[in-house]
């Protein structure tokens, strides 16, 4: 029994119990008050009994689970940042205007949904969007262009190689339905007019050219639309971005 403080009449040991009880009784009190002001705040607590020892918990109020925050990036910024003009290789990349691009086809991370490895590659031609998955269940999202009907490859394959400012060849097909590209059957040089734009990716299965790339464009107002010859295009600021990010071996999932 611990000593009470000493007034002008000392108390006897009935007045000392009786105080201790009381001094309990507020105590209880005072813990049950806090309870109840912790659940007019918001906190929430499982089943309704006994209650569970303090935790650490990633939910709050109605069990909706918190995610962590999405990774950062120097490279995915504002799009006045990102659609900026630069200079690559010797080659003035015009600014895009991305206030008439549909902020869903703007470069942006977002939780990866595709289920596959990181560092593959997956293009939905529905979607007309390109993912690259990254370590941590996030994933870069890119808008593209799409072939138009009869001209679209879907599977699995791999990136062969990369080029820079590449070479475009078009197809003896191609020249058929077109005779004016007749002028470039040895070849257009790199370019901003050179319709593969900035950068290149081949894409090859069993070892094998499929013929389809994906690669820069500097037509940025056909990202989101059913137009090349089987391709998948990129605002020419993302394939740039793209290609830095690949290892040029990476497995690419074109549904």
């Amino acid at each position: 029994m611990r000593e009470l403080p000493q007034g002008p009449t000392p108390p006897r040991n009935g007045d000392a119990i009786e105080t201790d009880l009381l001094l309990s009784r507020r105590a209880i009190l005072s813990g049950a008050g806090a309870l109840a002001l912790l659940g007019v705040a918001g906190c929430s607590t499982s089943g309704g009994g006994d209650l569970p020892a303090l935790q650490l918990d990633d939910t709050v109020t109605g069990s909706v689970p918190i995610r962590p925050s999405i990774s950062v990036d120097k490279n995915i910024t504002s799009p006045h940042v990102m659609y900026a003009s630069l200079t690559d290789n010797g080659f003035n990349v015009p600014e895009v205007p991305y206030l008439k691009v549909k902020p869903e086809f703007r470069r942006q991370i977002v939780v990866d949904t595709t289920g596959e490895a990181p560092g593959t590659i997956v293009v939905h031609l529905k979607e007309r969007m390109l993912y690259l998955v990254q370590p941590g269940g996030d994933a870069i999202r890119y808008g593209v262009g799409i072939g138009k009907d009869g001209f679209r490859w879907s599977g699995r394959a791999n990136i062969q190689y990369g080029r820079e400012w590449p070479t475009w060849t078009p197809p003896p097909e191609m020249i058929q339905r077109k005779p004016e590209l007749v002028k470039w059957q040895g070849g257009q040089p790199g370019g901003l007019t050179n319709p593969l734009g900035a950068r290149a990716l081949y894409i090859y299965q069993d070892g094998k050219d499929t013929g389809y790339r994906i690669h820069g464009s500097p037509e940025w107002w056909s990202i989101g639309q059913a137009m090349s010859s089987g391709c998948v295009r990129l605002i020419n600021q993302d394939i740039i971005d793209l290609y830095s990010r690949v290892s040029k071996k990476n497995p690419v999932v074109v549904m």
